[in-house]
């Protein structure tokens, strides 16, 4: 546990990823407080902060001081607020096992992804804000991309360094949204000329902020590696899930009342873990606009 002055405290929540900031008020952070903010959000790559006390407007604000905001291309903000992505699961669900291993119980984050890699310039991170969570159960697991590169021999890191993989959103999108179509993002510069976004990202890429090489691959938006065969591919594909999804490499979140979450989306992944039937998970999402993905020698 270390101090960063003005009573800021960071506890490590595991050996390569992952913080739990206090002495922070996000709905009132000056000029210094949120570049110590921005500083621990690039070390660690998750930070969480309890007790938190957020209006719309000030969620909003928080995400814009990072950046310009994502709109999701396929769920709908709430009327006059579309830059904010509405979670909530639980209330209508069962306890039957095989359902949700099936998917017919699908909840949206409920599968190891990256948050819509498929687009041209996927997100830079998200801030995601619970009002109500389970009594038990409900947690977020994250994997760190640069912990899981390092962990790669020399060899493996230069043969994945000269591939590119297709992040296709249709799988994904058909599970949560049946046959809806991406929405039109035209107005938030965004094009929408396809019913699902795609795009070719590096299989590893580069941080745009801090330089170091990230694994970019996931379960639940990644189809393809280019300059593979389709049997080459799947087998390299499932051997990186794998890598990537072992417990050295990640840190389970915990979440109470009124807890905010950031996470930068270029160097993790996550997974909400459904274990709550019945109870309620409820909160707001504000994602914030990345860059094209790119890799340097």
């Amino acid at each position: 546990m270390t101090t960063k002055g003005q009573g800021i405290i960071v506890k490590k929540l595991s050996g390569h990823i992952g913080a739990e900031i206090s002495g922070l008020d996000l709905a009132h952070l000056d000029d210094q407080d949120f570049e110590t903010l921005h500083v621990l959000f690039l070390e660690h790559q998750v930070l969480v902060l309890r007790d938190q006390h957020l209006t719309r407007d000030q969620h909003i604000a928080l995400g814009r001081r990072l950046g310009k905001l994502h709109i999701h291309p396929m769920a709908k903000g709430p009327e006059g607020y579309p830059e904010i992505f509405p979670i909530e699961a639980g209330r209508n669900s069962s306890n039957d096992p095989k359902a949700i291993r099936s998917g017919k119980q699908a909840v949206n984050g409920g599968h190891w992804h990256s948050d819509v890699s498929c687009d041209a310039e996927p997100p830079l991170g998200s801030i995601l804000y619970l009002h109500e969570v389970p009594e038990v159960g409900g947690d977020t697991l994250f994997t760190s991309g640069y912990a899981a590169y390092d962990a790669l021999s020399p060899a493996m890191q230069t043969f994945l360094e000269g591939l590119t993989a297709v992040h296709s959103g249709e799988a994904t999108y058909r599970l949560h949204y049946g046959s809806q179509p991406a929405q039109d993002r035209s107005g938030f510069g965004v094009p929408s000329d396809k019913p699902y976004p795609e795009a070719v990202h590096p299989v590893v890429r580069t941080h745009p902020e801090t330089g170091r090489k990230s694994l970019f691959v996931n379960r639940g938006f990644t189809r393809e590696i280019v300059e593979l065969t389709h049997a080459e591919s799947q087998a390299l594909l499932e051997f990186l899930y794998r890598h990537q999804e072992i417990p050295e490499l990640q840190v389970r979140v915990h979440w109470t009342p009124n807890t905010v979450t950031l996470w930068d989306n270029r160097c993790t992944q996550h997974r909400a873990i459904f274990d709550y039937a019945g109870q309620v998970r409820r909160g707001e999402r504000v994602t914030i606009k990345g860059d094209r993905p790119y890799l340097t020698a």
